[in-house]
């Protein structure tokens, strides 16, 4: 089933193509409770999009929260189970504040993980199924992906952590002069210093930007992070919806928990990205747990701001009837009209709660 982009505020209709997705591969559905222990959080705030977290006590005095994050639910409660990966999907409410309103807000959030052994498998089919999902969302969608340990290995050349924070915001944001800047005045080699500019500028198709990547590679370590990243790349590339991939560096999403391949979903009318996930061993590890983990989220409330843009009217057409008009008859035009693809309100009277493309009044003219 195809969404028409029209009807992207459905949010149950997005929800039921992207369930559907997940469970053709294999993805069995994960169910939890609307609030944790507060402490499953407290712990890994940075690892949250947001460290504003609803709480409140519980009758036995614990300090519980509103969940504002599905995967550190998952992680506490799945086990470790050697040479096997637990895929899931899960389709629930977080409380978080909105990037778009800056107030907290009940949203729902659709994503996957796959938690156990991880290989190059995993990490293609999760890479292609946030491709797919991007899709499933719009027809102008780009996935911008990236892979920490390269710049990682180069940043722990670095001691001085907060340097390291600052220059992590340069990348992030590609701000090549500030970078250099910030390297100059620390006392940077020049060597690290071209080494991430060369990170910085290189952005776009991964058939030119991996061979250049690839060419400035000088140790084992990165040289072997890369070879996954390119087997990864290569392989979703060549699937009929891997023209929406792009190596783009900039994403570096908290690099206290994850590592390995990241990647950031955008659609074009909207400025935040929709989709944001990657591996995150290095969150499993502070959790005590000896599996690997990849997944990602999908953010339904920055899809408003799409359909904000998408709509020039709320309603396409407003039919008008009156007291004593036949009821039958008004019902009939009204499907009429829906039948068209078209969103239509019956009213008595018109208002200015929303916008409308015409009017059609009952037994009349528009």
């Amino acid at each position: 089933m195809n969404i028409n982009n029209d009807v992207l505020k459905s949010d149950e209709k997005i929800i039921f193509e992207l369930r559907e997705l997940y469970t053709k591969y294999g993805y069995s559905q994960f169910k939890m409770n609307k609030f944790e222990e507060y402490d499953t959080y407290v712990r890994n705030k940075s690892f949250l999009t947001s460290d504003r977290v609803i709480t409140f006590t519980d009758t036995n005095g614990k300090l519980m929260a509103l969940k504002p994050d599905v995967t550190l639910s998952i992680i506490k409660n799945t086990q470790d189970i050697p040479g096997f990966v637990q895929k899931v999907f899960y389709n629930e409410n977080v409380y978080r504040v909105s990037k778009r309103t800056d107030a907290f807000k009940e949203i729902m959030q659709v994503g996957l993980e796959s938690i156990g052994d991880v290989d190059d498998y995993t990490l293609c089919e999760v890479l292609y199924l946030a491709a797919k999902s991007l899709t499933k969302l719009s027809d102008r969608v780009v996935l911008d992906v990236s892979c920490l340990d390269l710049i990682t290995e180069i940043l722990d050349k670095i001691d001085d952590q907060s340097i390291r924070k600052s220059l992590i915001q340069c990348i992030s944001e590609k701000n090549s002069y500030e970078l250099t800047k910030i390297c100059k005045d620390s006392g940077v080699s020049q060597d690290i210093i071209d080494e991430l500019k060369l990170f910085i500028s290189t952005y776009g198709e991964p058939s030119k930007v991996l061979p250049v990547i690839k060419a400035s590679l000088k140790t084992e370590s990165a040289k072997k992070a890369f070879a996954t990243f390119e087997n990864v790349i290569n392989a979703v590339s060549k699937t009929p919806i891997g023209n929406i991939l792009r190596v783009d560096f900039s994403v570096v999403n908290a690099m206290g928990y994850y590592n390995g391949i990241v990647f950031k979903g955008f659609i074009e009318g909207v400025p935040d990205s929709v989709l944001s996930g990657g591996q995150y061993d290095k969150l499993m590890d502070k959790m005590k747990r000896k599996s690997r983990a990849v997944g990602f989220a999908v953010y339904l409330d920055l899809l408003e701001r799409l359909n904000a843009c998408q709509r020039e009217y709320d309603v396409d057409v407003v039919v008008l009837y009156k007291d004593g008009d036949d009821i039958l008859e008004v019902g009939k035009l009204v499907l009429s009209i829906a039948d068209e693809g078209k969103v239509v309100k019956a009213e008595k009277v018109l208002t200015n709660k929303y916008t409308y493309r015409e009017v059609v009044k009952f037994g009349g003219n528009k």
